[in-house]
């Protein structure tokens, strides 16, 4: 049977009917009935006129419906699109035009954004609005889009939905990266299930068929998520679809908050907590310090990291609190799917272990040989996405096709120990030269994180008459502790080389990231330039 998201999902559901799929807030669906409303979700899409093929936005906070409309697409072989909700009204319009969006799903509370740049989507035809109740402002639409209150109520079974359906359908995930516009990442169903979700399978080998997924989740260990990230990021998408594909139960937050978080696993007892690097679990482990005790965190067995790296500092506090925890640094990218994971040494350097068809490549796109000095870009071959949507200049630089075979080059540079390990240095985007050595930010980062007065700080370069750059650091303190711009070198000392250490250190009440918790590099650089 081929490897269609869509048909996966629906032979587990069939498979595991009345078992718990779904938790957000009060609200809880079984399987047998998130898959007859994600059936409603793509009739009533098909029915506004959407066709195989075409992309629909998904301009949501976490919920059910998010999950039910993303289901619903696939269903009819429509293309889920995510949309940061965070964006401005330029980045909206980037996203909305370069997706060329057909159908939109939106809350209302960004509705009257989604109208503002809608004007500007000649193939946008279908809106479908979820009243949440956060707003009652209703906006202006444009003429000739049709906009209807969102319904996922079940109608009568209709197998036409399960027709036409490829291995080769579209996925597609936006990923705004730490630089540039956003870009759509465009995946085959089957390279996407291989790549990201790991077969169905994080453990073993993969599942390669539906009937053989449908049996491990039936037969197989029940697990359970709470998922602190927004679903429009990519690690919260994987983590989702591979627990909705393994037959687990998946809480959703609809916003972060740590003390919520600590209510939710006391409420719903997870196994897995999800989330996108210190980002989310500095703040969740400041809550576990502050008030564990008062909670029963007693399910929590395992931290999962995707889509930014755990610095060392906050994995150690974690097993401090949390007795026998295990913590998965994840490595991967929008481009690549899930490729290892990452463990900190004490050292600070960044040792991948890494999945298979993952190797560190040379310029000339040959591997780099152990032990030795060359520094090389981390690479996957075999289930890779097709490119990028739209942007044929951007694929054939991050997707080369080699002698037959595509390649996704990712950013990250790394090099090669004499046992084969794989370290990774950082991305090379925003390596800094300062008189001619190169220092990788995420290094100094790991640093300065291992500060107890540091919440956050982002690594950038400065102009600089003499080096060309320097380095320089934005740095959140946490809440109530100090620490002096020397405090900070002197520490920084005691772990990178002298050119390593910051020459500026500013100071900020909160570092700016992505709701995703990834690094706006294009903030920090701006707000050192300033200061410098």
């Amino acid at each position: 049977m081929t490897l269609n998201l869509a048909t996966l999902f629906e032979a587990v559901a069939a498979a595991l009917p009345d078992r718990t799929v779904l938790v957000c807030g009060d609200r809880r669906l079984t399987y047998a009935d998130l898959d007859a409303r994600a059936d409603a979700v793509g009739r009533r899409l098909r029915s506004a006129g959407i066709a195989p093929g075409e992309h629909v936005g998904l301009h949501m906070l976490n919920g059910i419906e998010y999950v039910e409309a993303l289901l619903g697409c696939l269903k009819i072989r429509a293309v889920p699109v995510n949309i940061n909700y965070r964006y401005t009204d330029r980045e909206l319009h980037h996203l909305y035009t370069d997706a060329g969006l057909a159908g939109l799903v939106v809350d209302d509370a960004f509705a009257p954004a989604a109208a503002r740049v809608a004007g500007e989507c000649p193939a946008l035809r279908a809106v479908s609005v979820v009243r949440t109740g956060e707003t009652a402002e209703k906006p202006e639409w444009p003429s000739g889009v049709s906009v209807g209150d969102y319904s996922s109520e079940p109608g009568e079974p209709d197998p036409s939905l399960r027709e036409g359906r490829s291995a080769d359908d579209h996925y597609v995930l936006y990923t705004g990266g730490t630089t540039g516009n956003p870009k759509g990442v465009v995946w085959r169903h089957e390279d996407f299930y291989m790549a990201a979700l790991k077969g169905g399978n994080p453990y073993g080998p993969p599942r390669l068929s539906a009937e053989e997924l449908a049996a491990e989740a039936k037969n197989g260990f029940e697990l359970s998520f709470l998922l602190t990230m927004p679903l429009m990021h990519g690690a919260a998408s994987y983590t989702l679809l591979m627990a909705l594909l393994t037959g687990a139960r998946t809480i959703l937050m609809r916003r972060f908050d740590a003390m919520d978080a600590l209510r939710a696993i006391d409420r719903e007892k997870p196994m897995i907590v999800a989330v996108v690097g210190d980002a989310i679990a500095r703040p969740l482990v400041d809550a576990i310090r502050a008030h564990g005790a008062e909670y029963d965190l007693s399910s929590f067995k395992v931290l999962g990291s995707g889509g930014a790296i755990l610095s060392r500092s906050v994995q150690d506090e974690y097993a401090e609190l949390i007795p026998d925890i295990h913590i998965n640094n994840g490595f991967g990218a929008s481009e690549s799917g899930v490729d290892g994971s990452i463990s900190v040494g004490a050292d600070g350097l960044m040792r991948l272990g890494a999945d298979a068809s993952v190797t560190v490549v040379g310029a000339d796109m040959k591997p780099i040989p152990p032990g030795s000095d060359e520094v090389g870009y981390v690479a996957r071959s075999g289930h890779v996405p097709l490119g990028y949507h739209n942007d044929p200049e951007k694929t054939a630089r991050t997707f080369p096709v080699v002698d037959g075979t595509r390649w996704s080059v990712l950013g990250d540079m790394a090099r090669v120990e004499a046992d084969g390990t794989v370290v990774v240095l950082g991305r090379g985007s925003g390596c800094v030269n300062t008189g001619g050595e190169k220092v990788f930010p995420e290094e100094v980062e790991q640093a300065l994180k291992a500060h107890p007065a540091v919440m956050d700080a982002l690594v950038a370069g400065v102009p600089d008459d003499r080096f060309g750059e320097r380095v320089a650091a934005v740095v959140e303190l946490r809440p109530g502790a100090s620490a002096t711009a020397e405090d900070l070198r002197e520490h920084c000392r005691a772990h990178l080389a002298g050119y390593k250490i910051p020459a500026l250190v500013a100071f900020t009440d909160a570092v700016v990231r992505s709701p995703s918790g990834k690094a706006d590099y294009r903030w920090a650089k701006r707000v050192l330039t300033e200061k410098n």
